[in-house]
């Protein structure tokens, strides 16, 4: 297929995972407000997963059609797309303070579920755990330990003080009508997005890792890019950190978990410099938010930053 064909279903399809992401989250949130969650909750669970959904939509896609690298590539490549290049924006723009629950809950998981994927995922790490792959035993375990993190996530909520309840009003059947217009965007484009990046990998003979750590896991986290932005500008930083923590968690208990449902998740190139980064980023997120004023700041946005930038120049270096 011509490689322009290629690059404008690819564009089409992103345009439509990020409008159905939109819609999706808009309408999730909607709902969600009227329980009266407070605004971390509701960015790390209800935003963070629908925002979320490209990499799950994208996933599931690449997993049913035997691309597990892509499947695997894509939350890998997210997790550190959205640790260190958007957490360090957000940062930047807005410093976001870190509570107690996070350190006793949130960025523990985050950390813990980087490291078991990683022993799971690969036979040459720690105690020689994983076979170079992710089977259904392992999916369904993350599955249930996601379905936990979000029981308990909501059962020891408790709106923060000072938070506004500002929302435009919409009714429950709007709410519902987005949401099913969010995933029908979602599925659609999420199709058209994971066929065309493979399109272009094999045009341009580059590996279907280097794809899907950096063209799919960059476009699928635009939503929490957009999101954490738009979050922080309106002083909203809670919901940003929540909503990374949360697509960070998810990507890898609720997306891989289903994906190695449907099929054992293979891994050829997917090694252990990109797992590493990613459970290296998660612990640096936890040591840099331990800082006397409990508050992720420019100096820590920094540090991200610079992390994301040596990871891509290992990427660029190797680029197959």
């Amino acid at each position: 297929m011509d490689l322009l064909i290629l690059i404008l279903k690819l564009i089409a399809g992103l345009a439509l995972v990020l409008l159905g992401s939109d819609a999706l989250v808009e309408g999730s949130s909607s709902v969600a407000r009227r329980f009266g969650v407070s605004e971390f909750v509701i960015g790390l669970t209800i935003v963070g997963i629908g925002t979320s959904m490209p990499e799950l939509v994208v996933s599931l896609l690449a997993s049913i059609e035997g691309k597990g690298d892509m499947s695997i590539g894509n939350v890998v490549g997210s997790n550190i797309f959205n640790t260190a290049l958007i957490l360090g924006v957000t940062a930047f723009i807005a410093p976001m303070a870190v509570t107690r629950d996070n350190f006793r809950r949130d960025l523990p998981l985050n950390v813990t579920a980087s490291l078991v994927l990683m022993c799971t995922g690969l036979s040459f790490t720690l105690f020689g755990l994983g076979n170079d792959s992710i089977g259904r035993i392992p999916g369904a375990v993350f599955l249930l330990a996601f379905a936990a993190y979000l029981f308990f996530s909501f059962r020891n909520d408790a709106p923060e003080e000072g938070e506004s309840e500002e929302q435009k009003e919409r009714s429950l059947l709007v709410s519902i009508l987005m949401i099913a217009a969010g995933l029908g965007g979602l599925i659609w484009g999420g199709n058209v997005f994971v066929n065309s990046a493979t399109g272009i990998a094999e045009y341009a003979g580059v590996s279907e890792k280097f794809i899907a750590v950096t063209l799919l896991a960059g476009g699928t986290s635009l939503p929490e890019l957009a999101t954490c932005i738009v979050a922080a500008l309106k002083g909203r930083s809670r919901m940003a950190l929540g909503n990374i923590i949360g697509s960070n968690i998810a990507n890898i208990l609720l997306i891989l978990g289903s994906s190695a449902l449907i099929r054992p998740l293979l891994l050829t190139n997917i090694n252990v410099i990109d797992f590493g980064t990613m459970l290296g980023l998660s612990v640096l997120l936890m040591l840099v938010a331990l800082g006397k004023k409990k508050v992720l700041g420019r100096v820590a946005g920094t540090m991200l930053l610079l992390a994301e930038a040596a990871y891509m120049t290992h990427l660029i270096i190797n680029l197959n």
